[in-house]
């Protein structure tokens, strides 16, 4: 199925144009009937003379309705622009013209109405000096120029693209009621994406199950994109749902309220002066079917502007939408940042424009991955996918599901050689937290891609041990030579070369046994104390390993700490403790 919007003037006969080419009233309700004009959003189908299907939505023309205009609009990707002969081009053509060129519309059909009323050829010429499509005049009430009209249409949509069916599913919901036996529908335009009976869907961040699907009138196991459809949703009460609101496929979508995007008016607009025509700080953003209020802040003349929606959305990069205000022309804006950086810090908004200004130029692409992942650093793999862009190209180093940008990753090497160099052996969460990165993997893999660092027992050394913190544990060892158990007060380590980052990389290296912060022994002196231990009276107290070792209290605690913990020695309470006998049921424990 095809599927397309009507636009223009009201009562310019578009709802009399879809009832003679369906068969099918769009005015669906009593007032609108009585009225002879659209006030809501109305619904119809055809087949056309190749067999394919075509849907309209038929789009309220009435300023008073421009909210539903435009919830009409936003869904689809051609329009059937109609103008009647004996009225011309009026307020609400322009209005509705101007709307569909910041939506970047671009392909569509210009039909001219009510040719039996009068000759077309002045409204034609009127309404193609603003419309570069094709022109179809017709009659909605005789019949006249309606195999043409069908031909055409036929033209256009074969020449729109396919929509992706492995998409993800999008739904924004533009009706909402409930059928007596089934329970709450809700119908909208399914853009891509397939849809099938039985999937579960988000809405509003709770899950749901589509019990039923119907096209074109009919039932349906299965639904893809591009179609109108109506969706029955099992258990969900009329209350949850409304226009607006949107059904999404679980995980596929990153639902923001901060937007950084780009404003423009459509194409073929003149260059305006910096300043002039600059957008409100208050305005409404319609996407979709939905329509938020948002706060506008422009990025210094680029172009850029960063929105603050009313509520989260569910967005992506590249998503057009529109921008109005009362008193202005619309305009449109095109997504270039759903998950974009706070400004908290100064110049965080100068630098967030240089980077927005490229392509905050009318007609400029949007960011790619590479870009995104250029702002931010590291991203998670399902991010980017989630916030619309495409990481299968991407040849860039990370850890599992994160990516790192090659001169980020450059960077964050170099840091992390800078941390290990002035704290060896620091853990590797310590590194983490220290390189703001998100996940412990990533520190892992850039240490294993910066050799010589490497980690060992959750701690990451860098390329051994200089020379200078070598030549000060040898000042230690003569200080220790005649009482090694008599540690030097921690004031006195810096005087020999050996502060504590020294003293670290030393006992990493195995070159000096750290007891507790400020008390270095030389390596082999716990098992050089047990020997000296084994041949006190057992059991022992610490007083009396304190005498025997020639040493203090400020030593002889940790040291018997580190034998305990080594099974050298075993407490039997508070106050005594034994040697552990080699091979005896002291050294077994429990066992």
């Amino acid at each position: 199925m095809y599927v397309i919007a009507t636009a223009g003037h009201v009562d310019h006969g578009k709802s009399t144009l879809v009832r003679a080419l369906t068969g099918i009233e769009p005015d669906r309700w009593a007032e609108e009937r009585r009225r002879g004009m659209t006030i809501d959003l109305g619904f119809a189908w055809t087949r056309l003379p190749s067999g394919r299907r075509l849907a309209f939505v038929d789009v309220p023309g009435h300023e008073r309705f421009v909210t539903n205009m435009l919830a009409g609009l936003g869904p689809v990707p051609a329009v059937m622009f109609v103008v009647a002969a004996d009225q011309g081009w009026q307020a609400q053509s322009q209005e509705h013209w101007e709307a569909i060129r910041a939506l970047g519309v671009e392909r569509g059909l210009l039909v001219v109405t009510r040719c039996d009323l009068m000759d077309p050829a002045l409204a034609v010429e009127e309404a193609r000096s603003r419309v570069p499509w094709p022109v179809v005049t017709v009659s909605g009430s005789t019949g006249e120029g309606l195999d043409e009209l069908r031909a055409a249409l036929d033209r256009m949509v074969a020449g729109l693209p396919v929509p992706d069916v492995r998409a993800p599913v999008r739904l924004w919901i533009d009706r909402a009621f409930t059928i007596r036996g089934a329970g709450t529908v809700v119908t909208g335009t399914l853009a891509a994406g397939r849809l099938r009976v039985g999937d579960v869907l988000v809405l509003d961040g709770e899950r749901v199950r589509v019990k039923g699907l119907q096209v074109a009138g009919e039932g349906a196991e299965s639904v893809r994109g591009a179609a109108r459809v109506a969706v029955n949703l099992r258990g969900v009460e009329l209350e949850r749902v409304a226009r607006g609101k949107a059904l999404l496929s679980a995980g596929d979508w990153v639902e923001t309220a901060v937007v950084d995007a780009r404003v423009e008016m459509g194409v073929g607009d003149p260059p305006r002066d910096r300043g002039v025509g600059d957008p409100p700080r208050e305005a409404v953003l319609h996407v979709g079917s939905v329509s938020v209020p948002v706060r506008v802040r422009p990025f210094g003349g680029t172009g850029a502007v960063r929105l603050v929606l009313a509520r989260a959305l569910p967005l992506r990069v590249g998503d057009r939408a529109l921008l109005r205000c009362s008193g202005r022309p619309i305009a449109g804006v095109v997504a270039l940042d759903v998950l974009p950086p706070s400004l908290r810090r100064r110049g965080a908004g100068s630098r967030r424009a240089a980077e927005l200004a490229p392509f905050a130029i009318a007609g400029a692409r949007a960011p790619d991955a590479a870009t995104v992942l250029g702002w931010r650093g590291v991203v998670r793999r399902a991010d980017l996918v989630a916030m619309g862009l495409d990481p299968r190209p991407l040849d860039v180093p990370g850890a599992g599901e994160w990516l790192v940008d090659a001169g980020r990753w450059k960077e964050l090497g170099d840091r992390l050689g800078a941390i290990v160099a002035g704290q060896p052996g620091i853990p590797v969460d310590a590194a983490r937290t220290a390189l703001g990165l998100p996940a412990r993997e990533l520190v892992e893999a850039l240490v294993k891609a910066h050799p010589p660092l490497r980690v060992s027992d959750g701690r990451i050394d860098g390329e051994g041990v200089p020379e200078a913190v070598v030549e000060a544990v040898g000042r230690l060892r003569d200080e220790l030579a005649g009482t090694p158990y008599l540690a030097l007060e921690a004031a006195r380590l810096p005087a020999l070369g050996l502060t504590r980052q020294a003293v670290a990389r030393a006992a990493r290296a195995g070159l000096v046994l750290r007891l507790a912060e400020g008390v270095v022994l030389m390596p082999g002196a716990d098992v050089a104390a047990v020997r000296i231990l084994a041949g006190l009276p057992q059991p022992f107290t610490a007083g009396d390993a304190r005498v025997a070792l020639g040493t203090n209290r400020r030593v002889v605690i940790p040291l018997l700490e580190h034998l305990d913990r080594l099974r050298l020695t075993r407490r039997l309470d508070d106050r005594l403790r034994v040697v552990a006998e080699p091979g005896g049921e002291e050294e077994r424990g429990d066992e």
